[in-house]
């Protein structure tokens, strides 16, 4: 039986012991975990805070339990992806950093259009692009990957009125080729904000970045403005948290 300290609480040192047996590879990624009732014996608690301390390591990202199968140990990234956020990174309306900092990681960036047509979009999107009720807009939804992994989901909205077809989408291009494509119809983005939200992940995200649903993810929205000041995209990115750091970067202006 596992001594454990006293006073702390002894699921969280049951948490703390299991994760360290995965992080040495006691337990590698895709094995399973002892069965709760084995890891009440060997710690000498009951289920119930066994339960807790699973449910914290699930929290965390480091397992999911799965039906029939038990606690799968999932991999945890030893090195955190930079998403950067400032005015001075982007040499050009529209790029993107996705690319290049999967580049500098040694992975190879790939990303596949999973979705492309003419929808309604959901009321947090319709308020950022500033649309009355029943107002469609074309949605281009990616699905993009590290090498082989699932790290990111990009949901671009831009009102019909604006994108005039689903047309303007083809032959596919990314988001710098689609400013292009908007700008010969005169709405060019000139200005972009970025919002951002830490949530848990919702059942379909979850699934596609091969986390624990309700596990947090950074909600990334970013709206796109021509030059009169109209929203003419807002593109939803979903990251997982734990692949990820945020990174600001600004220039203090100085006083005239």
């Amino acid at each position: 039986m596992a001594d454990l300290e006293q006073p702390r609480a002894r699921y969280k040192q049951v948490a703390e012991m299991l994760r360290e047996a995965i992080k040495t590879g006691e337990y590698p990624v895709g094995t399973t975990l002892p069965s709760q009732p084995e890891l009440a014996r060997t710690y000498g608690l009951n289920q119930s805070s066994i339960s807790r301390a699973m449910a914290m390591l699930q929290a965390e990202g480091c397992i999911r339990t799965e039906h029939g199968r038990g606690s799968v140990v999932l991999e945890v990234p030893k090195v955190k992806r930079v998403r950067r956020i400032d005015k001075e990174h982007r040499s050009q309306p529209g790029d993107s950093t996705y690319a290049e900092e999967i580049a500098k990681s040694g992975l190879t960036p790939r990303n596949q259009l999973v979705r492309c047509e003419s929808v309604e979009p959901p009321p947090d999107i319709a308020e950022a692009l500033r649309l009355e009720e029943g107002e469609e807009t074309l949605i281009r939804q990616r699905q993009m990957f590290a090498g082989h992994r699932p790290i990111q989901i990009a949901t671009s909205y831009i009102p019909m009125e604006i994108a005039g077809s689903v047309d303007i989408a083809m032959p596919d291009t990314g988001p710098t080729g689609m400013y292009a494509r908007m700008a010969s119809r005169g709405f060019g983005p000139v200005r972009f904000t970025e919002d951002i939200e830490v949530r848990g992940a919702a059942n379909p995200e979850a699934m596609f970045l091969d986390i624990v649903t309700g596990q947090p993810v950074f909600a990334v929205l970013r709206t796109a403005y021509d030059e009169e000041g109209r929203p003419v995209e807002a593109c939803m990115n979903i990251l997982a948290a734990l692949q990820w750091r945020l990174s600001y970067s600004w220039t203090q202006e100085r006083d005239a």
